[in-house]
């Protein structure tokens, strides 16, 4: 099975970190490399760019990709269905206009003109709407256009606004909020390796932000001590060769670890010992 993951970029390390967190960790990604093997003999790597990663899919060069949302939209191929949402790569694409302007909604841009890189999507957002700009494509530089009277608004990216901010341009409406999604062709979307990488991958996402949680309660006192435990359900409670002691373990959310094993303690707990989990499959 190929998996195409971005060849560069901002979206290519935690990619790569995401695989390899998964155990599909890649074996000789040389620079300028276009295969990659894995540690699993049956997962490669294809490395392209992350707006041609969805093409690569629909066509068969590879049978899952990793990129983002926006880039599937864009590139409207229509045999690719999402398998999960890999949380990082957030952004959102956005229709934006000068702030001193009177573009302030977007049916003020009937039969005027809007720059983008996401031709696509533009078109099918003011469709939508019912409005009918002229989508001028551009590659690069998109907020500069409505200052040297290319178009009179723009639809671009934005993950911190402050690019827009410096160009004095104004968000007007949001067209898209996305992120790095994994995505498979149709035709393999059963298949039981595409289902193995997916269960990998959200493994991963779950156990992101969670601690295990281990101690020693004492017996006649379990049930106060489980009160305080925030738990992802009831903690598992195990014999142990003491007399009125019981192990207990729990998966926790980091946020909550210091609170709770100062309740813990004050219930009798002892020999708390908190972990990292790699890997969590609910």
């Amino acid at each position: 099975m190929r998996i195409a993951v971005p060849n560069k970029g901002r979206l290519h390390d935690p990619t790569l970190d995401l695989l390899d967190r998964a155990g599909i960790g890649v074996e000789n990604g040389a620079d300028r490399q276009l295969y990659a093997d894995t540690v699993d003999p049956e997962i490669t790597v294809l490395y392209a760019r992350a707006a041609d990663i969805p093409e690569y899919v629909a066509d068969g060069a590879a049978d899952v990709g990793i990129t983002g949302l926006d880039q599937v939209k864009e590139s409207g191929v229509d045999n690719v269905e999402q398998r999960l949402d890999l949380d990082f790569g957030k952004c959102r694409l956005v229709l934006a206009a000068p702030e001193d302007g009177d573009i302030t909604d977007p049916g003020d841009l009937a039969g005027k003109t809007v720059a983008t890189e996401f031709p696509r999507i533009t078109r099918d957002y003011f469709d939508g709407l019912g409005v009918d700009p002229e989508v001028v494509e551009v590659t690069g530089a998109t907020e500069l256009t409505p200052h040297v009277e290319m178009a009179d608004a723009i639809v671009d990216i934005t993950s911190t606004g402050t690019t827009l901010r410096v160009n004095r341009l104004g968000i007007v409406d949001e067209v898209l909020q996305s992120s790095v999604r994994l995505f498979a062709r149709d035709d393999v979307a059963d298949d039981p390796k595409v289902e193995q990488v997916t269960t990998a991958l959200q493994s991963v996402l779950q156990a992101d932000g969670k601690r295990y949680l281990m101690l020693n309660a004492p017996e006649d006192n379990l049930d106060a001590i489980e009160d305080v435990i925030p738990g992802l359900g009831g903690p598992t409670v195990l014999d142990v060769d003491e007399p009125n002691t019981v192990a207990v373990h729990a998966v926790v959310e980091e946020r909550d670890v210091f609170e709770a094993v100062n309740d813990l303690k004050r219930e009798g707990a002892s020999g708390i010992l908190v972990t990292e989990i790699e890997r969590l499959v609910e």
